[in-house]
C-alpha cells in the first residue's frame, strides 16, 4: 500500500512540474504573438498565475471542484444507507477520518472522491445513483472512491483538475480574442519594405501562437487521461478488496455504463476524469478517454475467482489486458463473501422517481404518509401546520414530521 501511495505522490509532483511548463510555454507563445519582445511578460504572468492557482489548489481546489460539481452537503438523515457505505468502507480502510458525503442534483448516476488527503477527503455521489443501485452495488461504488483516498491521489485529482481547467481557459481566451478581434477588424496593417519583415515575423509568432493553444491543451489532457487511467484500476482493485465482493462493482459499472439518463449536466472536461466513470460517453470508450473501458474493467473484476487481492487482481489485469499492471504490489488472499440478498427490484421509471425524491429531500422537503397509502411531499417553505391530503381529505400535521424523513 504504501508503494501505491509513493506512486501517487510521485505522479502529482510529475503533473504539477508538466502542467506548469505547458502553462509557462503557452503564455510566452501568446506573449510574443502579441508583441515579440513581450515574451518573457507572457511567461511571467503564466508562472504568476501557476503559483496562484498551485496555492488555490492546495488550500481549497476541492472545494471549487465540490461547487463547480454543484454538491450539496448532505445529513444522515437524508439517506441513511449511504452514510452507513460510507462509514462501513471508512472503517475497513483504516482511514482516520469519515469523508464528508456530498449528493449531486442528477439523475445519470456516478460518483466521485477529492480533497487534499484522508483528513479533508470528501464524496460526492448523484441522486440517480443512489436510486438505482442496490447496497452490494453502492458498496463497491463507494469503496472505489475510498480506494483513491486510501491511496492519496485525490490530491492528483484536484491539482489536475483545477491546473487543466487553467490552461483550457488561456487557450479558450486567446483563441475567441483572435476570432472576435478579426470580426472586429483590428488588425495591425504595415507598408513599405522596412515593416514588411516585421508584419511577416509577427505573423509567423501568431501562427505558432495558434498551434500552442490549440495543441496545449491536448497535450496536458493526454497526460492526465494517462494517469487517470491507472488509478482507476488501481481503485477497481482497493474496491474489491475492501468489499471482498467484486461482483458488486462490476455490476455497478454495468448498470452505470447501460443508464439511458443522458450525460451529466454538471460534468466538464476538468472534472470529467473525477468520476467513477466517464460523465460524457459510455462503453468502450476511446483511447484519449479519461477512463479505461468499462468492458475491460467487468472483465477483470469477474475474473478474479473465489480469493481476491492486488496480486490476484495483477494477475486478472495481465491476462485480460496483456499488459503487467502499472505497480507491483503484496498483500493477503481474502476469501470472496456471497452478495446480500433484497436488491433493488423497481423498474426504471420507479428509480428516477425515488432519485428525484432524494433531490426533494436534499432541498429540504417533508414527507408525509397518509394512511389512504399517498406521500405527500411538502416544501420546505410550507408554513402551515395542517395540510390535506388531496385523495382521502385527511388532514395531516405538517409539524409533527421531521424533515426529509419518510
Amino acid at each position: 500500500m504504501w508503494e501505491l501511495i509513493r506512486v501517487n505522490k510521485r505522479n502529482s509532483i510529475i503533473l504539477f512540474v508538466v502542467m506548469a511548463v505547458v502553462l509557462v510555454g503557452l503564455g510566452m507563445t501568446i506573449g510574443a504573438a502579441i508583441d515579440p519582445r513581450a515574451w518573457l511578460l507572457g511567461g511571467l504572468v503564466a508562472a504568476g498565475l501557476w503559483l496562484f492557482l498551485a496555492v488555490l489548489s492546495l488550500s481549497s481546489g476541492d472545494q471549487i471542484l465540490l461547487a463547480a460539481s454543484r454538491a450539496r452537503p448532505v445529513t444522515k438523515e437524508v439517506h441513511p444507507q449511504l452514510f452507513n457505505v460510507v462509514e462501513e468502507m471508512t472503517i475497513a480502510a483504516g482511514l482516520p477520518k469519515m469523508p464528508s458525503v456530498y449528493i449531486i442534483e442528477d439523475l445519470a448516476p456516478n460518483a466521485f472522491a477529492t480533497g487534499r488527503g484522508p483528513h479533508t477527503a470528501s464524496i460526492a455521489v448523484t441522486a440517480g445513483l443512489l436510486a438505482k443501485l442496490d447496497r452490494d452495488e453502492l458498496q463497491g461504488v463507494i469503496a472505489h472512491e475510498i480506494s483513491h483516498i486510501l491511496h492519496r491521489d485525490i490530491l492528483y485529482v484536484t491539482l489536475a483538475g483545477v491546473m487543466l481547467g487553467a490552461v483550457l481557459i488561456v487557450s479558450e481566451v486567446f483563441l475567441r480574442g483572435l476570432i472576435y478581434g478579426d470580426r472586429t477588424g483590428r488588425s495591425r496593417r504595415y507598408s513599405g519594405p522596412t515593416r514588411r519583415a516585421p508584419a511577416q515575423a509577427q505573423m509567423i509568432l501568431l501562427l505558432i501562437a495558434v498551434v500552442v493553444a490549440v495543441l496545449a491543451p491536448i497535450l496536458a489532457q493526454l497526460l492526465y487521461f494517462a494517469l487517470s487511467r491507472q488509478r482507476e484500476y488501481l481503485a477497481d482493485a482497493g474496491a474489491a478488496r475492501l468489499t471482498r465482493y467484486p461482483e458488486g462493482l462490476a455490476r455497478a459499472l454495468e448498470k452505470i455504463a447501460s443508464d439511458t439518463s443522458g450525460p451529466l449536466a454538471v460534468a466538464n472536461k476538468a472534472t470529467a476524469p473525477m468520476y467513477i466513470v466517464n460523465p460524457f460517453k459510455k462503453g468502450l470508450d476511446a483511447w484519449t478517454s479519461t477512463h479505461p473501458p468499462i468492458s475491460e474493467r467487468i472483465r477483470i473484476l469477474r475474473s478474479l475467482g473465489n480469493t481476491v487481492s492486488l496480486v490476484q487482481y495483477a494477475k486478472a489485469y495481465y491476462k485480460a489486458t496483456s499488459r503487467p499492471f502499472p505497480i507491483k504490489v503484496q498483500d493477503e488472499s481474502l476469501p470472496v463473501r456471497p452478495g446480500q440478498p433484497g436488491g433493488l427490484q423497481a423498474n426504471p421509471k420507479d428509480k428516477d422517481r425515488q432519485a428525484a425524491d432524494l433531490i426533494r429531500k436534499v432541498h429540504g422537503f417533508r414527507f408525509l404518509s397518509c394512511p389512504c397509502g399517498l406521500t405527500l411531499k411538502v416544501p420546505p417553505n410550507y408554513t402551515a401546520g395542517q395540510i390535506s391530503c388531496p385523495r382521502c381529505g385527511r388532514r395531516l400535521v405538517v409539524a409533527q414530521s421531521a424533515a426529509g424523513a419518510d
